[in-house]
């Protein structure tokens, strides 16, 4: 009852939301320290990355006093909020910020937006220790999921990647873990908050989470060839705590499945008869995956083809594409199959949105880039790569004269233009050669 009595006195100073907003500025507070509490001397604040778009200062602080009201006073003008200085940053009642309750501090971090969570982890171990905490585990899994980031590989860093968390509209640069110093590696398809990347010569793949750096080399798998794949991940379950499976397929219809429980690659059996060889897969559409279901793209016939993680059932179905259409790229949103691609006519060239109609098994047009933001690409060769397929998506338009990203929110229908990725304290744009979404995780492992 203290403690629940002590919780309300501190939302009527001031709300959780804007605790986040407090937290999320580019500036902290300290608080005083007691014997059961932290000790404010190790309170430190640093950023995510050093990121293209940021320049934050953080500077520790210490609170000031405020009187609170006692029974039989008379009630004074209303509390002000926390107060900035010239400099905005924000000065916090010491009195109340002290007696914050411990059991609570799980709850309101795991209500952080992810990039501030990361920017104060160096408060104290304690802090730092929650991302291998179970209970924060399970706190992270009561909030609502935030929308994917993208991680992408530039032309000319193809070592190391680049994020963009379209919340923030901002471009970070995360440390990545040793790659293989010779290889080129690059990211291939992610689920739960984990990437799955694949070396160029097709030959190893390595599972990371770009925001805690845990890392995994998967053991070699059995086939080595220079073939080209096509990769699909799902979660054996709800997060990554249950385990992964990830699956390559080439054209001529080999494929293994690895378990992350068993640490193992295993060949389930063989693509039935009624699955025509070769695939003659769509390598430039990323794998859509919808629950334990993988959705290949295929041409000769053009169509799908998926295969269930669970049940290991395969099954092929002829949907042809849309005419004077090119570039596509499978996606999905809502358990919804969508495919992007560019429309050309004469010299007009257009990004749409079709949306695969279960009934007929045809494709339904249903949203199209605005004519203001086609009117660049008029007269010019232009090609499309789609980096990331789950509710947004990252759509890179390049000719000879230009580089464009634009963001798509596939649920609203919103056509959003996203800023150039620059190197930290570098002017040069990027050119942004391949990527996928992930949805940010603080706790997903490899």
């Amino acid at each position: 009852m203290e403690s629940l009595a002590m919780l309300r006195q501190l939302t009527s100073h001031i709300h959780l939301h804007v605790l986040w907003e407090i937290y999320d500025a580019d500036s902290a507070a300290r608080s005083s320290s007691s014997s059961a509490r932290l000790n404010p001397e190790r309170w430190c604040f640093i950023s995510l990355d050093s990121g293209s778009n940021s320049e934050g200062h953080y500077k520790m602080i210490k609170g000031v006093k405020s009187e609170v009201m006692k029974p039989g006073e008379a009630k004074g003008p209303p509390s002000k909020k926390a107060r900035r200085d010239k400099n905005h940053e924000i000065v916090m009642d010491e009195n109340i910020w002290k007696e914050f309750p411990e059991d609570l501090f799980e709850v309101v971090i795991a209500r952080l937006p992810v990039a501030t969570f990361f920017r104060f982890r160096s408060v104290c171990r304690k802090w730092n220790s929650l991302l291998s905490s179970h209970s924060f585990s399970q706190q992270c899994a009561q909030v609502q999921q935030p929308c994917p980031w993208f991680y992408t590989i530039t032309h000319e860093n193809t070592n190391s990647g680049a994020m963009y968390n379209p919340l923030l509209k901002k471009w970070h640069h995360p440390l990545m873990p040793a790659f293989p110093a010779k290889g080129i590696v690059l990211p291939v398809t992610s689920a739960g908050g984990l990437v799955c990347f694949l070396d160029i010569g097709h030959r190893n793949f390595f599972v990371c989470n770009p925001l805690t750096q845990s890392f995994k080399a998967l053991p070699s798998r059995s086939v080595r060839d220079w073939s080209r794949l096509a990769v699909g991940m799902t979660l054996t379950a709800e997060s990554t705590e249950s385990g992964y499976k990830i699956m390559w397929l080439e054209a001529n219809g080999d494929y293994e499945v690895y378990d992350s429980v068993s640490n193992s690659w295993t060949r389930p059996g063989s693509l039935p008869s009624c699955v025509k060889l070769p695939l003659d897969l769509n390598f430039r559409s990323q794998t859509v995956s919808v629950g334990r279901v993988l959705y290949f793209m295929r041409s000769s016939p053009d169509g799908l083809v998926t295969y269930n993680m669970e049940s290991h059932v395969w099954r092929q179905f002829s949907i042809p594409l849309p005419p004077h259409s090119n570039d596509h790229t499978l996606a999905e949103c809502s358990s919804r199959i969508m495919l992007v691609g560019l429309l050309t006519k004469n010299a007009a060239t257009c990004v749409c949105i079709w949306e695969l109609q279960k009934m007929t098994l045809l494709w339904k047009e249903v949203d199209r880039m605005p004519n203001m933001m086609c009117l660049e690409f008029y007269g010019k060769q232009v090609r499309m790569t789609s980096l990331g397929n789950k509710d947004l998506l990252l759509l890179s338009l390049r000719s000879k004269q230009m580089n464009r990203l634009v963001l798509y929110d596939i649920s609203n229908k919103k056509w959003t233009k996203v800023p150039g990725c620059m190197l930290p304290r570098g002017r040069k744009r990027q050119w942004i050669a391949c990527g996928t979404s992930f949805v940010p995780c603080r706790t997903a492992a490899a």
